[in-house]
């Protein structure tokens, strides 16, 4: 089955229908074996569960390139030298594409869209041109906008980050845009809205003021949300931490430390966090970790999905393929109700070798399925196994007359060490930690 095209449109993707749920058995590579996005789990279709995103970034402006040669991928939507007319033609393949692979969202940065101007206001022209185009191709397909953002890390005016520039009227400027992004996610009826601070941050603080910095940055952001509430925006704001790359150190470092700042500067009831597993990786930490820490302050927004590379210690931004570790990630997910208004965007990229418009699909088919099945394994071990009950029973201390006076706050710190006292030498108690592991491969 095609998929239905506006007249005079051009199907980029030639000979390729709707991808369709076949089922585990299936050995066709063009069909999903474990997403079905009407099938329930744990209360909620896997379509509820999951809001899977595309990446309009990677998909269909990344080319290939990396710092040792060009790009690799001829794409044919970015044939045409005028902006306005290759906006267009990207933005009929976005479409045809994200409606044949059945993802109900895509995600974007401003300049994504179509190519920056050289002045805010031709800038503004081309978003106000390619957004109108945007509404209707949303109407037409039923796809929606999981979460707009603006790129303020690629052009050189940022080489010293964005709201946190020491020049002014740098500071100035990216508000100018991130305005513009923040008009058109709300003109097209966006969720939610990002800030990944990719420059955000120093490189040696040597002539680096931080406090000024993390200063103006919440000045920035309190403006961004007075404005987006002013103007009708019900969404969530949404930072994306990273720990460095481009910048040694940027300051959104970990969920720890963006929450932290959010607390410190009276945002927490207005953002929330977008995590990325990769960007988790580069921080030294787990995406189960980051996720559990952003779950327990109530702020697991969004995720961004892919992988970095066990060997490269940079953000590689693979496609997520483990089912072990995403099996880690949906326990963490269910057990904190799923996300806070955001989804699944898949920031990845497909090889640079990888250089076949097919691989696209391939890409997208094995990351959905990756996570639905993990989906499954993980409601199964939380309905089935006894993985809570062991949980639990390691902290079952804390049930009995001491322990739960602790947890309530009824014991003095003398009592505390009086209790020490009578008990003597402890008895060591095993973290089973094999055990725990070894359910994850019995339910796979």
């Amino acid at each position: 089955m095609s998929v239905k095209l506006t007249i005079g449109e051009k199907e980029y993707f030639e000979g390729i229908g709707k991808i369709k749920y076949e089922g585990p058995k299936s050995d066709n590579p063009m069909a999903f074996k474990y997403y079905d996005a009407a099938k329930k789990v744990a209360g909620k279709t896997m379509e509820e569960h999951f809001r899977f995103a595309i990446a309009y970034w990677h998909t269909f402006c990344g080319t290939g390139g990396d710092p040792f040669g060009p790009g690799t991928k001829e794409f044919p939507w970015l044939n045409n030298s005028d902006p306005y007319q290759q906006a267009k033609h990207k933005m009929d393949a976005a479409f045809e594409f994200i409606t044949k692979i059945g993802a109900p969202y895509y995600c974007f940065h401003d300049f994504d869209l179509i190519n920056e101007g050289d002045s805010l206001s031709e800038s503004a022209k081309r978003l106000e041109f390619i957004t109108d185009y945007a509404q209707e191709k949303q109407k037409a397909s039923g796809v929606k906008l999981l979460w707009g953002t603006a790129n303020l890390f690629s052009n050189p005016r940022y080489m010293n980050g964005g709201a946190t520039n020491p020049d002014f009227d740098v500071v100035a400027y990216a508000g100018a845009q991130v305005k513009n992004a923040l008009d058109a996610t709300i003109k097209l009826g966006g969720e939610n809205y990002v800030f990944w601070g990719g420059r955000e941050g120093y490189m040696s603080l040597l002539n680096t003021n931080m406090k000024k910095e993390l200063d103006h940055m919440a000045r920035f952001l309190h403006m961004v949300k007075d404005y987006g509430r002013a103007n009708g925006f019900k969404g969530n704001f949404f930072i994306e931490p990273k720990p460095m790359e481009p910048s040694k150190h940027q300051y959104d470092f970990d969920a720890a430390t963006v929450i932290g700042f959010l607390r410190e500067y009276d945002l927490m009831d207005d953002f929330k966090l977008n995590l990325e597993v990769n960007h988790a990786t580069l921080a030294q930490h787990t995406m189960q970790h980051e996720m559990a820490v952003a779950a327990n302050a109530g702020v697991l927004g969004s995720m961004d999905a892919n992988r970095g590379d066990y060997q490269n210690g940079w953000d590689t931004d693979q496609f997520p393929n483990n089912p072990y570790e995403l099996v880690e990630l949906m326990l963490v997910f269910l057990e904190a109700g799923g996300l806070q208004g955001g989804g699944i965007n898949f920031d990845a990229k497909a090889r640079r070798n990888s250089t076949d418009l097919i691989d696209i699909f391939y890409a997208h088919i094995g990351g959905m399925d990756a996570f639905a099945r993990s989906l499954i394994v993980a409601d199964d071990i939380l309905t089935n196994s006894n993985y809570q009950n062991l949980r639990k029973a390691r902290y079952s201390s804390f049930s009995t007359m001491d322990g739960s006076a602790f947890e309530t706050g009824k014991l003095t710190l003398e009592e505390l060490a009086a209790i020490a006292s009578n008990n003597g030498e402890l008895k060591l108690r095993s973290g089973q930690q094999e055990l725990f592991e070894n359910i994850i491969n019995q339910y796979l």
